[in-house]
């Protein structure tokens, strides 16, 4: 890794990578850290071109569109020499790869960035996009859409296996143009080219997983409408069948008036109204249950493509928790030895976990001390706040509140009259009452750790023939017991609902 000064704000021996993405709509350079299974971003950065205008009447991509695309280009190449990007790996998509003075952009825009473009036919682009999928969900089921300025591309999914697919000319761009600006025409033109992908039809009750722009734009949009309180688009659901009102105002351009709009672009907002018209015929085709917006797609998922397979089986939920841990913990290796002791914990007293849940409360526990340097009476709003918003992967909404919740009441109390109520709006009973039960362990873990290793992995718990608990010390530890580590523990049994005191070992 090149040297940052002395800054601690990024992973030793990482090496930075990039994409640029050359679409139809927009160009977009992402600088990476590294080429690893959670990939942080280091610079992101777009320019709004719209190459792919006019191509449904010229057949070629609009002279001043490609000049601004070569000048965005141009910055883009040094902005990578300045962030000394080690792997440079640049794709174009739709416009690219059907203008009639594609060839001739491709060459100039090589000259420029010196190095070749890779230009992805519509069945590639179809498979990274569904490969960015597979790096963001599991038990992944349904169909990906992956809609850009060119073309749609649908892909079946089911777990790993990724099944048919295809790619439409009903990308936001191309179908605004094919319709001229007809709301009637552009809901026709989509559902007669959604006819061509019949297996559509195989993902009704399935889900949806929706990916590109303008489609996480309407996210935002219906987050809007709803006063929905957790502002992440990614793994953002929407019911299928109650979105159609939502997407048919959209569609008929009635954007201007729609909360949240001031958070959307305005070079975006023409748009909007041909990517609700296409979900919405999705939706009437395939009839899913869900959909489910992803800020994953073409670019995450070629650098996905590029792990080996032992890599892409990791799981990028915790690798981006334990990245965090490095960063900003005391000790990461506490926060792993408190995820082990924590699941014995749970495991003591009953307390069921679902995979996921565990999943949760292994990630919540490398997160459990990433805010230790604010000031005390913020440490739980600044945890929250991270947590609930960070990028992170492979989670979805409620599992989100679970973690950021478990570390608000770690710090904060497990009292809830000073948290935001909207949280609790986006949590299961089941997944409130864990975040509790979490937090209430934390509170007792810390007071005989102070945050460092090699102490809370000999804090056993034995079960009494009467049903109740005791916390056991080892006698090396005997004076680690005090009134205040006792307050706690009686705090964790009145959480919990069970007798629990607190033992030195004999």
């Amino acid at each position: 890794m090149i040297e940052t000064e002395d800054a601690q704000g990024r992973l030793r021996n990482r090496h930075p990578i990039a994409v640029i993405d050359i679409g139809s709509n927009s160009i977009r350079l992402v600088i990476y850290e590294g080429l690893v299974r959670a990939p942080s971003v280091l610079f992101n950065e777009k320019v709004q071109c719209g190459l792919g205008r006019g191509i449904a009447e010229t057949g070629n991509m609009d002279p001043r569109a490609v000049t601004d695309a070569l000048a965005a280009l141009r910055r883009f190449r040094a902005l990578a020499d300045q962030a000394r990007v080690e792997r440079l790996m640049i794709l174009a998509t739709a416009a690219a790869r059907e203008a009639g003075n594609g060839a001739a952009f491709i060459e100039e825009a090589e000259s420029i960035l010196r190095q070749e473009i890779t230009v992805l036919s519509g069945r590639e682009e179809a498979l990274y996009s569904a490969y960015g999928i597979q790096s963001a969900f599991r038990d992944i089921d349904g169909i990906m859409g992956d809609l850009g300025g060119g073309s749609l591309e649908v892909v079946e999914m089911q777990g790993k296996h990724i099944g048919d697919g295809m790619t439409m000319p009903i990308g936001v761009i191309r179908l605004s143009e094919r319709a001229a600006g007809d709301y009637e025409k552009a809901v026709l033109i989509a559902r007669e080219d959604l006819k061509k992908a019949a297996f559509l039809k195989d993902g009704s009750g399935r889900n949806f997983y929706a990916i590109g722009g303008t489609w996480r734009n309407l996210a935002k949009l219906h987050m809007a409408s709803k006063k929905y309180p957790l502002y992440v688009t990614h793994h953002y659901e929407m019911d299928a069948a109650k979105a159609t009102g939502f997407l048919k105002k959209v569609g008929r351009n009635n954007v201007e008036k729609l909360p949240g709009i001031e958070d959307v672009s305005r070079s975006r907002r023409a748009l909007l109204p041909y990517g609700a018209i296409v979900l919405a015929e999705l939706i009437r085709a395939m009839k899913p249950a869900k959909v489910i917006f992803s800020s994953a797609g073409v670019r995450e998922g070629y650098l996905y493509s590029l792990l080996d397979e032992h890599q892409r089986n990791r799981d990028s939920l915790i690798e981006a928790a334990e990245e965090l841990s490095i960063l900003r913990s005391r000790s990461p290796r506490h926060a792993r030895e408190l995820a082990d002791w924590t699941g014995k914990a749970f495991k003591a007293f009953g307390i069921d976990e679902t995979e996921d849940e565990r999943r949760y409360r292994e990630a919540a526990c490398r997160l459990a001390d990433i805010s230790w340097r604010a000031h005390p009476d913020y440490r739980g709003d600044q945890a929250l706040n991270v947590i609930a918003h960070g990028s992170f992967t492979q989670i979805d909404h409620p599992g989100r509140a679970y973690i950021a919740l478990a570390n608000y009441f770690r710090h904060d109390g497990l009292k809830s009259g000073t948290l935001a109520p909207e949280i609790r709006l986006i949590t299961s009973d089941r997944i409130w009452e864990r975040s509790r039960y979490l937090g209430a362990f934390f509170r007792v873990a810390y007071l005989f750790t102070a945050a460092m290793p090699g102490v809370i992995g000999d804090v056993t718990w034995r079960e009494k023939p009467d049903g109740s608990m005791e916390l056991v010390l080892p006698r090396r530890l005997a004076e680690l017991h005090g009134a205040r580590p006792l307050g706690r523990v009686n705090q964790l049994a009145k959480t919990i609902g069970r007798e629990i005191s607190l033992v030195v070992d004999v």
